[in-house]
Formats: structure tokens, C-alpha cells, sequence
């Protein structure tokens, strides 16, 4: 295959396509190439012969083509396959840390929150998540058609019931058998990967499950996105929370490496508020640093700092935040937390690994002693003050962009150079204050647009923010400006 075919499924850190319909991107010569490549890559990365590698996939339609060309490839490099089925993306590498299954790596059939239309892969070792380097290198060698010759044997051995033990344990352990008795917890996982944490994890806590949503894994996800930050999902376990009077409602992405939830009253605990919780459990054991990406809240920052803790806005990405996590610890700088805005989570006690399912465990923890002491998980969070008014508009670049990295770039630094006021952290882009709120300007992380995160303390303050802006963004001619401007018509 051409390179630079191979490199158009490249997102990120994972390979990812169009897996369904009449302009499939993602092709069964595709996923075998790639496949191979990374059994080669593996075999020289720990300098080992005969490999073992599991693969699970999440509930997408094309999952059973897309398992079977993986597992068929693997097995004619030579490599023993551990079959999983459904699985959740964090459980792969868990189980190369965690259990018996004595593999060297795995492989997780996903795309993620993406259409159901859309599939990839997303490799794991026992060092954790490939980097975006990493999968460069496979994607050469598969142009190169470069791969080992044998033949591997396949065996089936699903993991979930392990983890799901793994995770009621670590709750246990800190508080107790069946610590969730009396308390009403649903789960909508949006017919994704995630129905198990209701009747494996929740169920044996103790709690009542009742009123859970769509929690059968259905491909085609008929009711709605299985995404946390997707308004619709949200809106319908905040519904469902309040028609059933649960004391806690919880939502997974498809493949549950991110996770929201929403607190007794169907009050929203997502992204800056989630980030808040998570800070509110963590900082007052031994403070520290928390990382997140570039558009959280400046209240967020306010509300970390009040807890004894350093709040470190870096890059957009969760392989950044994660990364720059490690880097801090590392470096003898403590940092108990890595989290984007989107939901992905990473702890230090566990690999640094953004795993939706152990996020909410630390949840449950900090709901089942809250509820000892009679207080509620929002309460935790009082002194965390929310934005009157939050916006985000996408703006892209038109014909006479040459390169809209470059142009991108330009926009940037002359904003910083303006005679604004910006915020003296910035990692990515750029933070503007205005009288009536504050503006973040940066480049997306992989595609062609300019993603501009409004925030006021004044309900209407974005929209005079995003007129401020719009007057400085009018010189460039390079820029679409359309849904900016359809935004403040």
C-alpha cells in the first residue's frame, strides 16, 4: 500500500477510518497491512520472536470484518491470538498488566465516540498507549509490506468479568462490602461497550441499577451518541436521574475511556465541574499538580488553587496532558491527575491509563463516604464557581489559505502582539481577557480549524467577547469566518 494512503487513517495516537458504506477508507488490505506491521514492530521493540497478542473490539457493526482480518493476519506473522470479543478500550491494556493472560500486546477494534459508520485500531504494549511516533513507524513498515511468517494459533478468553472484579475490588478495599447498599446509580451506556459496569461493577457494590439505559451494546447506536460531552447524551441520563430519583447517573463514551456523570438532581458533573470533583478527591491526600488541556475554566484554576493545588493548562490532546502528567512526576514535581475537558482521566496508581470505568470507581469511592457524612457529591464542589455563559465556535480557513498551519499560526501570534490582555500560561494559542469575559484562540490538534472557547461570567458576555474578536479576525481573508458569524446573528 502507498504511504500516504496509510497515512490518512492516522489519528493521533490510534488508526482510524471509514469502516461502512461505499467509500470504505479503512480496508481489509489496510487493516492486514497494518496489523502485520505492528506484529513487526513488536517483535523488534522487545526483541521476541514468538508473540501473543489479544484483541477485543467495541460494539460497531464492522467489528466482526475488521476482528477477523486482525486476527487472520496476526496468526500468519507467526502469533499466538487471545480472542477477547467485547471489550473496553482501558481493559486491553489492563489485562497485560493485571491477569494471566501472558500477553505481549493487544489490540482494541475502535473508533471511539466517532459515527458508527467509522472503525480503527488502537495498539497497546505493557508500556502503555503507542505514541503518534510509534504509529508512524508501523505505518511505514506496512508500506513497505514488510512483516514475520508463521503460524500463530487463536484461542478465545474474554476479560471483563476479571476487570469488572478488578474494579469492584479497588472500592472494596477502600470501603467496605457492598458500600453503594441503598443507594440508586444508573448507567446509560449508549449501547457501547459500557453496559457492564451496571450488573458487574455497581450490582455487587450493592446498588440499585434500576432505571439504567441502553445498556445492550447495539452498533448502529439508535438512541443517541455515546459520547460525555454530547448535550443530547447528557440530557438523557440528567432526565433519567431525575424521573427515577438516583443519587447518581453515569455516562460512558463507546468504548469507556471517558466518562461523565451527573449528581443526585440531575446536576451535571462534566468537564470543568467533573475536573473540579476529581480535583476536590485528590488534592486534599498530598496536593499537587492537576494537568488538563488549554479551555478550562479560569474559575476552574481559581477553585484548584483554593484546594492547595497548582493547575497546569497545557495542550489540547489527552496524550499531551497524560504525557506532560508523566513528565511532572517524573521530574519530582507531584501531579495526582491528568484530565482533557472531553472526560479522559488519568491517575498515576493506575498506569496513567484514561479508563473511564476507573474514573467513576474513584467517584463511588468519594459518593460512598460523602453519603457516611451526609453530604452529596456536589457539595464537594460548592466553592467552584460555574460561568454565566460558555460558547465554542469552530472557524476554518478558506481557498486562500496556503497552509493553514502556518496561517493558523500567524492569526496566533498576532493576537498575542495586539495589545490584548493574555493570559501568561499559554501552551497552546492564545487567552485574551475582555472586560466582559475571556477568549481562547488555538489551532485544532489534527484538523484544519481554529476552535475559538468563549467564557463570561455574564449571561450574553460571549457574544459581545466574540464581537470583540470577530473586529480583529476580519483583517486575515485567508480565514471562514461563516460560523462565527452565524454564531453572534
Amino acid at each position: 500500500m502507498k504511504i500516504s494512503d496509510l497515512k490518512k487513517l492516522k489519528s493521533g495516537t490510534d488508526v482510524r477510518g471509514v469502516a461502512v458504506g461505499d467509500k470504505i477508507t479503512l480496508t481489509d488490505e489496510a487493516v492486514a497491512a497494518i496489523t502485520k506491521a505492528f506484529c513487526l514492530w513488536l517483535s523488534k521493540k522487545f526483541k521476541k520472536h514468538e508473540l501473543r497478542i489479544a484483541v477485543g473490539n467495541d460494539p460497531r457493526i464492522s467489528a466482526p470484518r475488521i476482528s477477523d482480518k486482525v486476527i487472520s493476519a496476526l496468526i500468519s506473522c507467526g502469533a499466538d491470538v487471545v480472542y477477547t470479543g467485547l471489550s473496553s478500550t482501558p481493559s486491553m491494556f489492563i489485562l497485560l498488566k493485571e491477569s494471566d493472560f501472558l500477553c505481549d500486546g493487544s489490540i482494541m477494534i475502535t473508533a471511539s465516540h466517532l459515527p458508527y459508520d467509522r472503525n480503527g485500531l488502537k495498539f497497546f504494549t505493557p508500556l502503555g498507549a503507542l505514541s503518534g511516533a510509534d504509529i508512524d513507524a508501523i505505518l511505514a513498515l506496512a508500506a513497505e509490506g514488510k512483516c514475520t511468517v508463521g503460524a500463530g494459533k487463536y484461542f478465545e478468553r474474554s476479560f471483563m468479568d476479571e476487570y469488572s472484579r478488578i474494579l469492584v475490588k479497588k472500592v472494596e478495599d477502600v470501603c467496605g462490602l457492598r458500600p453503594l447498599e441503598g443507594k440508586k446509580i444508573i448507567v446509560d451506556a449508549g449501547n457501547g461497550a459500557g453496559g457492564f459496569f451496571a450488573g458487574k461493577v455497581l450490582v455487587p457494590l450493592g446498588a440499585d441499577v434500576s432505571g439504567s439505559l441502553y445498556l445492550e451494546p447495539d452498533g448502529t447506536f439508535p438512541h443517541h451518541v455515546p459520547n460525555p460531552e454530547d448535550k443530547a447524551a447528557i440530557d438523557c441520563i440528567s432526565n433519567a436521574v431525575k424521573s427515577t430519583g438516583a443519587d447518581l447517573g453515569i455516562i460512558f463514551d463507546t468504548d469507556v475511556d471517558r466518562a461523565a456523570c451527573v449528581d443526585k438532581g440531575g446536576e451535571e458533573l462534566n468537564r470543568n465541574s467533573l475536573i473540579a470533583l476529581l480535583s476536590a478527591i485528590v488534592l486534599p491526600k498530598k496536593g499537587g499538580t492537576i494537568v488538563t488541556d488549554s479551555v478550562t475554566s479560569v474559575h476552574l484554576t481559581q477553585f484548584i488553587e483554593s484546594l492547595g493545588g497548582k493547575h497546569l493548562r497545557y495542550k489540547r490532546g489527552y496524550k499531551n496532558v497524560i504525557d506532560k502528567c508523566i513528565e511532572l512526576n517524573n521530574g519530582g514535581e507531584y501531579s495526582p491527575l491528568a484530565i482533557e475537558t472531553s472526560g479522559h482521566a488519568a491517575f498515576p496508581e493506575n498506569y496513567f491509563l484514561d479508563d473511564g470505568a476507573y474514573l467513576i470507581t474513584q467517584i463511588l469511592i468519594c459518593l460512598s463516604r460523602q453519603a457516611k457524612d451526609g453530604k452529596t457529591l456536589a457539595s464537594l464542589i460548592g466553592g467552584f464557581k460555574k460561568s454565566a455563559d460558555e460558547a465554542e465556535v469552530r472557524i476554518g480557513f478558506n481557498s486562500k489559505s496556503r497552509s493553514f498551519k502556518a496561517d493558523g499560526a500567524r492569526v496566533i501570534e498576532e493576537l498575542k502582539n495586539a495589545g490584548f490582555k493574555t493570559a501568561d500560561d499559554n501552551y497552546e494559542g492564545v487567552r485574551i481577557f475582555f472586560e466582559k469575559g475571556n477568549a481562547i484562540v488555538r489551532m485544532s490538534v489534527h484538523d484544519p480549524v481554529m476552535p475559538l472557547y468563549f467564557e463570561s461570567d455574564e449571561k450574553g458576555g460571549c457574544r459581545i467577547v466574540a464581537m470583540k474578536l470577530l473586529q480583529f479576525l476580519k483583517q486575515y481573508d485567508f480565514l471562514d469566518l461563516n460560523n462565527l458569524i452565524k454564531y453572534l446573528n
